[in-house]
């Protein structure tokens, strides 16, 4: 039997409603989008209707979407494109301290590059503090950059509140939505922000996908020079099998979100409250209630996570973020967040999906525990 994959943080499977819109432009519409026959028009008009049906998720005009190749590259392109085009209004930049290395290693880069660089710390539960942001900004503030729930422990940020302090002096503010989107609602207008990033693997489209919403009237620099794809952005011919895969997945994630974000949330809570019965001394990391329906960071004292893993052979898991795992020091997030070194070398992330189960949750109940028992046995 497999083991029960609880990593949907990491990635997700691809929907089957998402392989079957893409078949036919994987089979059959074969043309370049940019054509202007018959076979061009089959691929561009699939374009524009994904374009819409992200549009629809995140409740913006079809026009302020470009397609691009990961969120990584949406988050590059957002931050770089800003800083570089509002240059003459400033050079500072702000981001937290818990954000993914998707926006971390590119802030640092601009650093090198003359941008001077704030983090803005987090409570104990990962919420940034306003009030730490009001006083960072200075008049050189260009651009702040919050994720809106954090990867590792599921907290989801005052993103509207932060949209309202930089408004006011005239700041712009991007957000990576990678883990939020078709888990919570993201309405860019009830948000506020300028730019928002996507990852299509996190929401059960391909992997090799992302887009970027760009608020109308915010100028960006080109991020890709070639042909004046993507509203001139984003050159390089479109992957319409993969955007198309996008757009349903967010068709998809409009139409299902109660839904999925319920059973998800009942899933998350049955796979904590069976380790807390069973185990006793675990400790919820993250914000027990602002924060993204799948998502449970728990930290088993004195215990190595990496070990843990490894005695968990009936379960798929990572500790901290998947993205740069395999190292059993402390994370940033948790470290910025002042989780007691105790629970913070013992932290592991499950993440459930709109497809786990209730005997999934069981079964993986059940093996964590006699891993964690067993390791508890050793330690005497």
């Amino acid at each position: 039997m497999k083991p029960v994959y609880l990593d949907y943080n990491a990635t997700t499977p691809i929907d089957p409603e998402v392989l079957e819109a893409m078949r036919p432009y994987l089979e059959k519409h074969f043309g370049n989008p940019s054509s202007s026959h018959w076979y061009g028009a089959q691929a561009k008009d699939a374009i524009e209707k994904a374009r819409s049906q992200m549009a629809n998720l995140l409740n913006c005009r079809p026009g302020e979407i470009i397609f691009t190749g990961s969120g990584t590259e949406s988050n590059n392109c957002a931050i770089k494109g800003a800083v570089y085009a509002h240059a003459d209004k400033g050079n500072h930049l702000i981001i937290s301290s818990i954000e993914h290395a998707a926006v971390t290693e590119v802030c640092r880069y601009l650093e090198t590059r003359g941008f001077p660089l704030s983090y803005i710390p987090v409570d104990e539960k990962g919420i940034i503090n306003l009030s730490a942001l009001e006083k960072t900004i200075m008049p050189e503030t260009v651009l702040i950059s919050v994720m809106h729930a954090n990867n590792e422990v599921g907290t989801i940020e005052p993103i509207r509140e932060i949209t309202a302090l930089a408004r006011k002096k005239g700041i712009m503010v991007h957000t990576d939505a990678a883990q939020s989107m078709g888990k919570t609602k993201t309405d860019v207008e009830e948000l506020g922000v300028d730019l928002l990033s996507i990852a299509g693997h996190k929401m059960y489209a391909p992997k090799g996908i992302g887009a970027l919403y760009i608020r109308e009237g915010i100028g960006l620099e080109k991020f890709m020079h070639g042909a004046g794809h993507e509203r001139n952005m984003r050159a390089g011919t479109e992957n319409v099998p993969y955007i198309v895969g996008l757009g349903k997945a967010c068709e998809i994630a409009k139409r299902d979100l109660t839904k999925n974000t319920s059973h998800m949330k009942k899933m998350r809570d049955r796979l904590f409250e069976g380790l807390q019965e069973r185990l006793g001394d675990i400790r919820l990391n993250g914000h027990p209630e602002k924060c993204i329906p799948n998502t449970l960071s728990v930290g088993f004292p004195n215990i190595d996570a990496t070990f843990l893993l490894s005695e968990m052979t009936n379960v798929a898991a990572s500790a901290g973020s998947a993205c740069h795992a395999g190292s059993t020091a402390i994370s940033g997030v948790l470290g910025a967040m002042g989780v007691p070194q105790k629970y913070a070398m013992g932290t592991i992330r499950l993440s459930v999906g709109k497809m786990t189960t209730e005997d999934e949750i069981d079964r993986s109940i059940e093996s964590i525990c006699k891993a964690v028992e067993r390791i508890r046995l050793s330690m005497r």
